[in-house]
C-alpha cells in the first residue's frame, strides 16, 4: 500500500476526525458504515434502500473496504449495480483511494482465516448454482439482475393481482408441480416483472441448489442469433434447457420471429416434457400476441394463464406506503392519497413520483408535504384557477375536519354512508367553487370517474331541498372554505 492510500492512527490534517473514525480497519466498523450510510443519504438519496443498515463493515485491509453482506440476492445486487456508489462514499468519507468489496458470509469466513479470497466481484460466495441467469459453462454475463426490491414482501396484493400473486406463490413454493407454464400478462409497469423476481427470490431460498434461469425475450432472441452466427448451438441450448426454472420476460417481443420462435418451442418441449418449471411474462395474452405460431400460442395457454389489472386507489396508496418504507422516508398519509388520485395508470409512474418527491425533499432540504408533492407531479403551487377560488386540498381538510373522517377514507372506495355522503358533499363544493371540470373533480377524489361527480352533484342538490340539517352543513362549509380562502391572503 502507498504512502497515500495509508490510513493513520491519529488525526494528521483538517480530516483527521474522519480519519480518526477509521483508524485502523478494526477500530471502529460501525462509525464506519454510519458515516459512509449518511453520505450515500445525502448523495444518493433516491438509490438507498433500508436494508442497507444491514450491511456490516469488515475493515480495511491492502486498501481495500471489505463490507459483509449476509442475503445472497442483497449481495450479488451490490456487487453489479453499487460498488462504484459505496467507492465514492468511502473515499468522501476518509479522504483515501480506498476500493470497496463486497462479500458473502463463505468469502468472510475465508478471510477471517486467511484463505485465498474469491475473486473480487463472483459468485462463488453465494452457494447459488444460477442466479439471475447464469451458470459455470454459460455463453455471456447475464442480462437481468435480480433487485431485492422485488421479493414478495414488497408486492402489495390487491384485487387486481391477487390470483396473479397466488399462482406466483404456488409456482415458487412447487416448481413444475403447480402451474406449467405460468403465463402472466398485463398492461406495462403493471408488476409483472416484480413477481417473475420474486419467484426467483423465494425458490432459491428455499432450495439454493437450483439452477434458475430469469432473463429477456429480447436477450434470448439475441443470444440465439449469436449463437447461429458463432456456431454454439449446442452451449446454447444447454445453457436454456438444463435449468429447473426457465423465466422470460417480456415474451410477446417473439411476435414475428419465426426462426426464434422455431428454437423458443424446442426449448419449452424439452423443459416441460422434463417437468421443469416455465414462467413467462407478455403485454398481452397469449392470443393476443400478433404473428406468434398456433402451436406456442397453445403451449402458453396450457397451464395457467392470469391477467394482471391497474391497481385500485386503496392498493396504489399501499405501493406508495411500501416504495416509501423501502427507501425509509415518511409520507403523510394525505401526500399518499393525493398522490394515488392524481397517478392512476401504473406502478412505474408511482415509483417515479415517489423518487422525484425524495429528490426535491433533499435537493431544498424541506420535509415532505402537499406542496413538495404538488411540485413533484407537476402540478402548479395552488389548485385554485384563480385566486378567489378555493384550493381541492382545502376543500378535502374542510370536509375531513368538519365530518371528522381520514382523508384516505374520504378518497377510498368505501361506501358507508359515514363516508359516501361527506365525500359527496365534497364534489358537490369543488363543482360549485372550483373550476375544474367533472373528470379533474373525479381524479381528485379517488381517482373517480365523471358520472360519478355528476350523481354527487344531483344527490345533494336533491336532499338539500328536503333535508334543513344537510342544508345547514353545506352552508356552514361554504363558509368555512370563505374564512379559509381569507386566511390566505
Amino acid at each position: 500500500m502507498s504512502h497515500r492510500d495509508e490510513i493513520p492512527d491519529h488525526d494528521s490534517s483538517e480530516h483527521g476526525m474522519k480519519q480518526a473514525t477509521l483508524g485502523r480497519p478494526e477500530s471502529n466498523p460501525a462509525g464506519m458504515m454510519d458515516a459512509l450510510l449518511a453520505h450515500l443519504r445525502k448523495n444518493h438519496p433516491t438509490a438507498c434502500r433500508h436494508w442497507f443498515d444491514g450491511i456490516e463493515s469488515l475493515g480495511v485491509a491492502n486498501g481495500t473496504l471489505r463490507l459483509l453482506v449476509r442475503e445472497s440476492v442483497q449481495l450479488r445486487y451490490l456487487q453489479r449495480a453499487c460498488t462504484a456508489m459505496f467507492q465514492e462514499a468511502a473515499q468522501a468519507v476518509t479522504s483515501h483511494l480506498l476500493a470497496v468489496q463486497f462479500v458473502g458470509e463463505s468469502e468472510a469466513l475465508e478471510l477471517t482465516i486467511g484463505a485465498p479470497p474469491a475473486p473480487h466481484g463472483g459468485m462463488g460466495q453465494t452457494g447459488h448454482g444460477a442466479l439471475s441467469g447464469g451458470f459455470a459453462g454459460t455463453l455471456a454475463e447475464p442480462e437481468m439482475l435480480l433487485s431485492p426490491d422485488y421479493s414478495f414482501s414488497n408486492y402489495i396484493v390487491g384485487p387486481d393481482n391477487r390470483l396473479a400473486h397466488a399462482a406466483a406463490i404456488a409456482v415458487a413454493k412447487k416448481p413444475g408441480a403447480a402451474y406449467n407454464p405460468l403465463f402472466v400478462h398485463s398492461a406495462v409497469g403493471l408488476g409483472k416483472t416484480h413477481l417473475l423476481q420474486a419467484i426467483c427470490q423465494q425458490a432459491l431460498r428455499d432450495d439454493s441448489s437450483r439452477r434458475i434461469y430469469f432473463t429477456s425475450c429480447d436477450d434470448f432472441m439475441t443470444r440465439f442469433m449469436e449463437a447461429v452466427q458463432n456456431g454454439q448451438m449446442s452451449s446454447f441450448r444447454h445453457l436454456f434447457r438444463s435449468v429447473d426454472i426457465l423465466l422470460i420476460d417480456d415474451i410477446h417481443d417473439l411476435a414475428d420471429r419465426e426462426r426464434a420462435q422455431e428454437e423458443f418451442f424446442h426449448t419449452f418441449n424439452s423443459l416441460y416434457q422434463a417437468g421443469k418449471q416455465i414462467i413467462l411474462s407478455s403485454d398481452a395474452s397469449p392470443h393476443e400476441i400478433p404473428h406468434l405460431e398456433e402451436r406456442l400460442t397453445s403451449r402458453f395457454t396450457s397451464g395457467l394463464v392470469v391477467r394482471i389489472d391497474r391497481p385500485c386507489f386503496e392498493t396504489r396508496i399501499e405501493i406508495l406506503r411500501s416504495k416509501a418504507r423501502l427507501r425509509g422516508i415518511v409520507v403523510p398519509d394525505d401526500v399518499l392519497s393525493y398522490i394515488a388520485a392524481k397517478i392512476d395508470s401504473n406502478i412505474r409512474e408511482l415509483e417515479g413520483a415517489m423518487t422525484r418527491l425524495q429528490s426535491l425533499c433533499v435537493v431544498l432540504e424541506a420535509d415532505i408535504t402537499m406542496e413538495l408533492a404538488k411540485q413533484a407531479i407537476g402540478e402548479p403551487a395552488s389548485d385554485g384557477i384563480t385566486s378567489n377560488n378555493p384550493t381541492i386540498q382545502q376543500i378535502l381538510d374542510t370536509i375531513t375536519r368538519f365530518f371528522d373522517v381520514k382523508l384516505v377514507d374520504l378518497l377510498s372506495k368505501r361506501r358507508h354512508k359515514s363516508i359516501a355522503l361527506p365525500r359527496q358533499i365534497g364534489m358537490w363544493l369543488a363543482r360549485r367553487h372550483t373550476r375544474y371540470s367533472l373528470e379533474e373533480i373525479g381524479g381528485y377524489f379517488g381517482g373517480r370517474d365523471h358520472t360519478t361527480v355528476m350523481h354527487a352533484i344531483r344527490t345533494v342538490d336533491s336532499r338539500r331541498q328536503g333535508d334543513s340539517g344537510l342544508d345547514q352543513d353545506v352552508s356552514r362549509l361554504e363558509q368555512l372554505l370563505v374564512e379559509v380562502k381569507g386566511g390566505d391572503r
